[in-house]
C-alpha cells in the first residue's frame, strides 16, 4: 500500500482539470483495499475510488482518501466449447486488453476498442459503442467492500446493468470496489455490424464480411476521426447520453424535426442521437471560458486549456437547457461530476 499527500489530479482525469488529492492510496491489490480499511485514520474517512478519470469531472479538491486502482494482469482462464473467459485487473487499460484479446486470437470486444478508461470503470459504466455494450460480453467480477473489507463475486443479474448504468453506480455507488473483471467472449465468433457508421465502411470498401482485425480498425479509425485524443485535448468522451424516449415522443419531434436522428430499440421505444440534439442548438464550437463543445462533434465537451470544473458545468448545463428548451428533452450527463 503506497501513500501519498497532497497529490495533483490533473495527470489522473482524462480532462485535464486542477484539483488535488489530500491523501492518495495506490491499490494494487484486495490486501491493500483491507490495509486502508484497517488502517487507524484512513479507515474511517471517506473514500473516493478513482481509476482511469475519464468518466468524471472534477470541480474542486478531493479530501476523502482517494483510491488510485492499479490492480493489473491479464489472463485467459478457461476455454469453453461456446466461450472462451478472459480476465483482467481493474486497473488495466480497457483499449489495451481490447487489443490484447485480438492479438491472443480471442475476437469479440472489437466494437469496443478505444474507449478510454479502465477495466474497472468499464463495468460501472456499463460502456458501449457501435452496437455493443460491455453486458453483453459480461461474465462477472470481484470486488472489495469498502465497509467489511470482504471479497465479494458479483455475475451480469447481480451488476444491474442499464445504459450506461449499474448498481456501482446506484445501490453500490461509493461502496466497493472492483478488482478484477471477467469476459466471456462467444465462440464461434459473429461480427456485429448494424451500426450506420460500420454499414458505411462495408459499402465504401466493399468488404461485406470483415474479420475481427479489420472491425477493430475501423471502430479506431471512426472514433479517431469523431473524437479529441484526451492525451492532446482533454475530454471525457461523450458527455451526454443518448436519450430514449416513448414512440409517440419520437413522432412528436419528427414531426417538427425530420431530419432527427433516432434508433429503435426492441421494447419499442427510440433512441435520440445526443449530439444531433445539441448541434441543432448550434452549440457545435460554442465555449464557455475555456470549456467548449469539440467542432467535429457536439457530444463532446473539452478543455480547451486551463479550464476549471467549474466551466465545463457551465457549459453544460446551458447546453440541456438549450435542447430542453427546443426539444423537451432532459439530456443526462455521462460523468461524473465531483
Amino acid at each position: 500500500m503506497q501513500i501519498e499527500t497532497g497529490v495533483s489530479l490533473k495527470p489522473y482525469n482524462t480532462f485535464a482539470l486542477p484539483a488535488l488529492a489530500h491523501t492518495l492510496v495506490r491499490i494494487a491489490s484486495d490486501a491493500d483495499v483491507r490495509a486502508v480499511l484497517d488502517h487507524p485514520r484512513l479507515g474511517p474517512a471517506p473514500k473516493f475510488v478513482l481509476g482511469g478519470g475519464s468518466n468524471i469531472v472534477l470541480t474542486r479538491d478531493l479530501t476523502p482518501v482517494v483510491l488510485k486502482v492499479e490492480v493489473r494482469g491479464r489472463r485467459v482462464v478457461e476455454e469453453r466449447p461456446d466461450a472462451w473467459i478472459v480476465e483482467a485487473g481493474a486497473g488495466e487499460s480497457w483499449h489495451e486488453l481490447v487489443a490484447w484479446t485480438l492479438d491472443q486470437g480471442l475476437p469479440g470486444l472489437e466494437n469496443l476498442a478505444l474507449i478510454p478508461g479502465t477495466v474497472g470503470a468499464a463495468p460501472v459504466q456499463n460502456i458501449g459503442a457501435y452496437g455493443l455494450e460491455l453486458k453483453d460480453r459480461f461474465e462477472s467480477l470481484d470486488a472489495v467492500d469498502l465497509v467489511t473489507g470482504r471479497s465479494v463475486t458479483l455475475d451480469a443479474a447481480m451488476c444491474r446493468f442499464g445504459y450506461r448504468d449499474s448498481i456501482f453506480k446506484q445501490a453500490l455507488a461509493g461502496k466497493s470496489l472492483i478488482t478484477r473483471v471477467r469476459l466471456r467472449l462467444p465462440r464461434p465468433w459473429q461480427p456485429v455490424l448494424g451500426y450506420l457508421d460500420l454499414e458505411r465502411r462495408m459499402a465504401d470498401t466493399g468488404i461485406t464480411a470483415p474479420d475481427a482485425r479489420q472491425v477493430f480498425d475501423w471502430v479506431c479509425e471512426i472514433r479517431r476521426a469523431k473524437l479529441p485524443d484526451p492525451a492532446v485535448i482533454g475530454n471525457a468522451g461523450s458527455f451526454f447520453k443518448n436519450p430514449v424516449v416513448t414512440p409517440e415522443q419520437c413522432r412528436d419531434i419528427i414531426g417538427r424535426d425530420p431530419a432527427i436522428v433516432h434508433y429503435p430499440l426492441p421494447d419499442g421505444s427510440y433512441k435520440l442521437a445526443a449530439g444531433w440534439l445539441i448541434d441543432a442548438c448550434g452549440w457545435k464550437g460554442k465555449t464557455v471560458g475555456r470549456a467548449g463543445v469539440y467542432e467535429k462533434q457536439a457530444l463532446v465537451l473539452v478543455n480547451l486549456g486551463g479550464a476549471r470544473g467549474a466551466e465545463v458545468v457551465t457549459l453544460a448545463r446551458a447546453i440541456q437547457e438549450s435542447v430542453y428548451g427546443r426539444f423537451g428533452i432532459r439530456l443526462e450527463p455521462e460523468p461524473v461530476v465531483v
